[in-house]
C-alpha cells in the first residue's frame, strides 16, 4: 500500500485482518473449552502464528491515523476470564515459561504464562472488533496496529515461540515426558 492509502485499501486490509481475528478468538475459546484435547498446544501454535501474520501486515503497512487523533468510547470490553482459565487448566505443565521481553533493550528474562498471553492478545483484538463491528473500520485498524506495535505483538510472539519450543520439542523427542502429555 502507498503511504496515501484510500478507503478502500484500508477496506481490504481489515477484512483480512477481521477473518484472522475471529479465527483466533474462536479458536482459543475451543481451546478453552477443552475440545482440541491433546492437540491443544498444537492447535494454539497454528492459532497464534495465524494472527501474527495479521499483526505483520499491520506492522508492515502505513501508520493509520483517526482524522481526529481520537479514538471513539466503545464501552467495557468482555470479561475473558474464563478463557484465560479454561486455558491455563490444559496448559499446566507448558503455561509458565521464561521470555526476554526486548532484546535490545532488556536482556533480562521474564516469566510469562501461556494463558495470559494469549487472553492479552484476544483482548486487544476484541477491542479493535468492536469497532469494525460498529462500522469504524478506521478505528479498527488503528486500534490493532497501535495494539500490535505496543502490546500484543511481543505477547502474540512470546507465546509463539513458547509453543513452538513445546511442539518441536516432542516432534524432537527430546522434550520431557510429561510435556508429551499436552
Amino acid at each position: 500500500m502507498s503511504s496515501a492509502n484510500t478507503s478502500k485499501d484500508w477496506d481490504d486490509l481489515a477484512e483480512r485482518v477481521v477473518l484472522h481475528v475471529e479465527n483466533y478468538l474462536a479458536g482459543l475459546e475451543r481451546c478453552a473449552r477443552g475440545e482440541a484435547a491433546s492437540q491443544t498446544v498444537s492447535v494454539l501454535l497454528l492459532e497464534v502464528a495465524q494472527v501474527m501474520l495479521a499483526g505483520a501486515q499491520l506492522g508492515a503497512s502505513p501508520d493509520v491515523v483517526l482524522p481526529d487523533n481520537w479514538e471513539p468510547e466503545i464501552g467495557e470490553d468482555p470479561d475473558l476470564d474464563a478463557v484465560r482459565q479454561g486455558l491455563a487448566e490444559r496448559l499446566p505443565a507448558v503455561d509458565d515459561y521464561t521470555e526476554v521481553f526486548d532484546p535490545y533493550k532488556d536482556p533480562e528474562t521474564t516469566t510469562y504464562r501461556l494463558s495470559d498471553d494469549l487472553v492479552d492478545v484476544a483482548s486487544d483484538l476484541v477491542h479493535g472488533l468492536r469497532h469494525y463491528r460498529e462500522g469504524r473500520t478506521l478505528e479498527a485498524l488503528w486500534w490493532w496496529q497501535y495494539s500490535y506495535l505496543n502490546h500484543w505483538g511481543n505477547h502474540g510472539g512470546a507465546a509463539l515461540r513458547a509453543l513452538h519450543a513445546v511442539v518441536s520439542g516432542v516432534r524432537l523427542n527430546v522434550a520431557e515426558e510429561e510435556l508429551v502429555a499436552t
